[in-house]
Parts: structure tokens; C-alpha cells; sequence
């Protein structure tokens, strides 16, 4: 955005990491309601009826991965130094999920497994699980013996699924950061995203479905390259940020395409345009009266992460209603990402200090002119 325009922005509505930040804990309370159906009856997929066609939880997907690729590429612009982004992404990332599968593995799997404990822990699954989804391209999703009486036993924690895939843009962001810093014009996320937006329609991968390319070691293909599109629409917005303007009413215009053309072989192409750019659009319209305490709003990433193993513990407990097991998971995982928040990732984001760029060295007598602009800060 024009400099103008980014002070309008920030006199007029909340700072964007604000809005970020609320639509980000809004769509991990969708992803939460929509796993609360085919949790509780497998032979659904969403929570809309069939007949739909859609989700709620991929369409937030959609939006979470444009607003990390305009966010991720925020990150890159401020510091492009590539050990220290690649530290900080994995600063950001590893954490909070490491604390999730130690306690998935050395709490939750030897109360709820119907295996002895010695059997369980003389299990090689279980190690796999711990080595494997620590390491995120080797995700794992079941432990021996836990939740295997619950309606859906195939996943101890499927929302984990998404985070290679987030891994993967991270690299994305850093390769073609590069690219354009050894000299090549900045026209080159075009030709990428056109790519992607091809291989989509090869592949076909859907909210129920994930594509006829086979998988990249644990990450469907199909799904990767439907996510990495809104991922790398959002690089764009950001990278062409100057030209690129963000208007409520464009918004609206494509979310009223993509709602007339979704029984139509382009809604494929309408989807993460609408998540995509509505998302970024709105997160720099959120109202100003919305400005809320960080603990509050920023444990989005803890809720997403802890959901998924609440829900199969209070499904384990007997819930079989799943209208009642939103009423239970919602609150619950967002406490969990509160404490995520305040316990796991605040502590862990202040070794940022360490990462900081050197200060220039500035000649006697020279002026140092900075422009105030909005910044946004990287998830």
C-alpha cells in the first residue's frame, strides 16, 4: 500500500497484526466446529450438509495460508537474512508443537491406550509418533492403542496434517526471497503462482479429497498445491503490496463470484482468491474498537494444535452429540491456547533478541530518514 494510504489504515482500524490475529483465533474456532462432525459420525466430512459442497474449516485453511504467505513474506522484507528467517520460522513452528506431542505421547497415550504399558511403550509406533511428527515431514497419526474405540480411531491429532504443508511455504518465501535478492525481478511469483494454479486443476484435491499425485513423504501433493495457491496469492499481495489495492468492496465481490460459481468447475479458482484476498483485506479493516489484550487473541496456533486430541478425549468420555462436543472442544482448546500462548510461546519467542539484525553503521554527520509505516508482524 501507498504510504498514505498504510497511515490511513492505522488511524482508521486496528493495527493489522490485530486483525491477523482475530481471524486467525476465528478460523481455528471454525476448524474446531467443523472436526465435530465427522469425529463423532465418520461418514460425514463437514458439518454442512452434504448437498453443500463446502466446508468451513477448509475455507479457513484457505485463508490461514494466504495470510501466513503475506505475513511469512512481511518477515522476510524486515530481515532477509537466511539463517535468521529460517530460525525464526522454526522458532515459531517447533515449540508449541513440540510440547503437544510429548504430551500426546507421555500423558494422553498411556491414560487412553487400551494396551498395557508395557506393550505400549514397547510399541515402535509410539517412538515413530514421537520422532516422526516432531519432525513434521514425517508425521504420524496414530498411537498404539489410543482412541481406537472412538468413532474416528485414525488420528490421535489430524489437525496436524496442514503443518508440513506450512513448512513447505516457509521455504517457498525463503527460495524466492533469494531469487529476487541475486537480481531477478520480482515478476517471478507470477509465473510460480500460474504453476500452482495448474497443478491444481491436474490434481483435483478437495476438502474431502486429497488428489491423484501421491503424497511427499507424509504430504498429500494434491493438498499441498491447493494450499501453497492462497499461500503464494498471499506473497503476492505483499510483495506487490505498492500496486495492489485493498478494497472491501473487491472482497465482497469476490466472495458474491465464488458463492454464484460453487457447483461450477471454477470454484476450484474462485476459493482461494475470496479466502485469500477477503482475509488480508479485512485483517487491515478490522474495526479499531476491536483492539484487545495479545494473551487473548494470539493463542490461535495453540488452539489448532491442541483441538483435535480435546475433542477425542471428550468424545472417549462418552459425548456422541456433535453439537455438544462443540460446546465442550471450543472453549477448551481456546484455554489450551491461551496457555500455549502464555507458556509456550511467549517464553520461546523472546530468544528473538538473539536473532536481531546488526544495526548499520551510520557515517558522521549522515541522516537517517524512516518513513512510519504499518507494520505487520509475522505469526
Amino acid at each position: 500500500m501507498p504510504t498514505s494510504h498504510r497511515k490511513a489504515v492505522v488511524r482508521d482500524h486496528a493495527d493489522p497484526n490485530i486483525g491477523f490475529a482475530w481471524l486467525r483465533m476465528i478460523g481455528a474456532t471454525l476448524v474446531v466446529i467443523d472436526h465435530s462432525s465427522p469425529l463423532v459420525h465418520p461418514e460425514r466430512l463437514t458439518v454442512f450438509p452434504a448437498s453443500w459442497q463446502a466446508s468451513p474449516g477448509y475455507i479457513a485453511l484457505m485463508a490461514f495460508f494466504a495470510m501466513s504467505g503475506y505475513q511469512i513474506s512481511d518477515s522476510w522484507a524486515r530481515d532477509s537474512s537466511w539463517w535468521r528467517f529460517s530460525a525464526r520460522r522454526l522458532l515459531r513452528i517447533l515449540p508449541p508443537l513440540l510440547v503437544v506431542v510429548m504430551i500426546t505421547v507421555f500423558v494422553i497415550g498411556p491414560i487412553f491406550t487400551v494396551l498395557s504399558s508395557a506393550d505400549y511403550w514397547a510399541n515402535l509406533q509410539t517412538w515413530r509418533y514421537l520422532l516422526g511428527t516432531s519432525l513434521l515431514l514425517l508425521l504420524q497419526h496414530t498411537l498404539p492403542g489410543v482412541f481406537v474405540d472412538n468413532p474416528y480411531p485414525w488420528s490421535v491429532n489430524g489437525s496436524l496434517w496442514t503443518l508440513p504443508m506450512e513448512l513447505i511455504g516457509y521455504g517457498i518465501v525463503l527460495v524466492v526471497g533469494l531469487v529476487i535478492a541475486f537480481g531477478v525481478t520480482r515478476l517471478v511469483i507470477l509465473p510460480l503462482l500460474a504453476g500452482l494454479v495448474v497443478l491444481d486443476g491436474m490434481f483435483q484435491a478437495t476438502f474431502g479429497f486429497n488428489g491423484d499425485a501421491g503424497s511427499l513423504l507424509s504430504v498429500p501433493t494434491g493438498s499441498l498445491v491447493s494450499f501453497m495457491v492462497p499461500f503464494v496469492i498471499g506473497m503476492a499481495m505483499h510483495t506487490f503490496r505498492d500496486r495492489i489495492p485493498l478494497r472491501p468492496l473487491v472482497a465482497g465481490v469476490l466472495f458474491a463470484c465464488w458463492v454464484g460459481a460453487h457447483w461450477t468447475p471454477l470454484d476450484r479458482y474462485l476459493l482461494p482468491a475470496a479466502a485469500g484476498y477477503g482475509a488480508i483485506v479485512l485483517a487491515h479493516h478490522w474495526p479499531r474498537r476491536l483492539e484487545v489484550s495479545g494473551w487473548l487473541i494470539f493463542g490461535s496456533y495453540g488452539m489448532y494444535i491442541w483441538a483435535f486430541p480435546v475433542q477425542q478425549m471428550i468424545i472417549h468420555s462418552g459425548v456422541r452429540d456433535q453439537w455438544v462436543l462443540m460446546a465442550l472442544a471450543v472453549p477448551i482448546s481456546y484455554a489450551c491456547g491461551v496457555l500455549s500462548w502464555l507458556l509456550v510461546e511467549v517464553p520461546t519467542q523472546k530468544l528473538r533478541r538473539y536473532l536481531r539484525a546488526p544495526k548499520p553503521v551510520l557515517s558522521p554527520g549522515a541522516a537517517e530518514i524512516t518513513q512510519p509505516i504499518a507494520r505487520v508482524r509475522a505469526p
